[in-house]
């Protein structure tokens, strides 16, 4: 109850400010991936990187179920 609060540091202050714009940027980026995949854009970007994709697991093609 009697203790004092300590103004923030100059430091403090600049690390919030980092954080802040990092978050409004992680914000910016997540609304524009909702907004592509409402479009479908993502759907159609998505198909087209696994086109350039092989095709699994090197070992995964040696597997033989018994």
């Amino acid at each position: 109850m009697g203790e004092k609060t300590n103004p923030p540091k100059k430091g403090e202050a600049a690390r919030k400010e980092r954080l802040a714009e990092a978050l409004r940027a992680n914000l910016q980026k997540r609304k524009a991936q909702t907004r592509s995949r409402r479009a479908g854009d993502a759907d159609k970007q998505s198909a087209r990187d696994a086109d350039q994709r092989s095709e699994g697991l090197p070992a995964a093609g040696k597997m033989h179920k018994d």
